[in-house]
């Protein structure tokens, strides 16, 4: 039986695609992101009672985010660890709204997205290139069109995005 080639084209783009998301899925190889002590992140610190926020449901999908998007950033045979020492999310709950608002995380800009953390850069040859702390801090956030955006972390992303925009020469 002979396939058209619409058929033909069509599988090509789904095995495209499907390779594009097996990549996407897996960490890279020349980033390391983790946590110091996340307990006692900003973040973690506020979340309590009917707040209490399940720390894994920002924290991965974080950490996945920031290993993928500085590994775009990184030459041939660099490498990048990257030690997340406190988050603080965009918004806050406001208790004083009410019951119903338990759930609800107001967004304004009094309640920026904070990122603090560590970073040693590598060369190819495993010496170190840079190293440095960084406060990653946006008090402009709500006026970047991200508003739109359904991504619960857009915010925070966001300034990994800023960070990581100037390359790794300038971390």
């Amino acid at each position: 039986m002979k396939s058209s080639p619409l058929f033909r084209l069509l599988c090509i783009a789904c095995l495209a695609l499907a390779s594009i998301v097996a990549r996407a899925a897996t960490p890279p190889d020349n980033v390391t992101v983790r946590y110091n002590d996340p307990r006692h992140f900003t973040e973690a610190r506020r979340s309590v009672g009917v707040h209490r926020a399940d720390a894994d449901a920002y924290l991965k999908p974080l950490k996945a985010y920031i290993a993928q998007r500085a590994a775009r950033v990184l030459a041939p045979g660099q490498r990048l660890d990257i030690e997340v020492t406190d988050v603080d999310r965009a918004g806050e709950y406001e208790p004083w709204r009410g019951p119903d608002f338990d759930d609800v995380r107001i967004i304004k800009d009094v309640y920026p997205p904070r990122i603090d953390l560590h970073f040693m850069l590598y060369g190819a040859d495993g010496k170190v290139l840079r190293e440095g702390s960084r406060k990653l801090r946006n008090a402009a956030f709500l006026g970047q069109g991200l508003a739109t955006d359904q991504d619960s972390l857009r915010y925070e992303k966001s300034l990994i995005d800023l960070w990581l925009r100037k390359g790794a020469a300038k971390l």
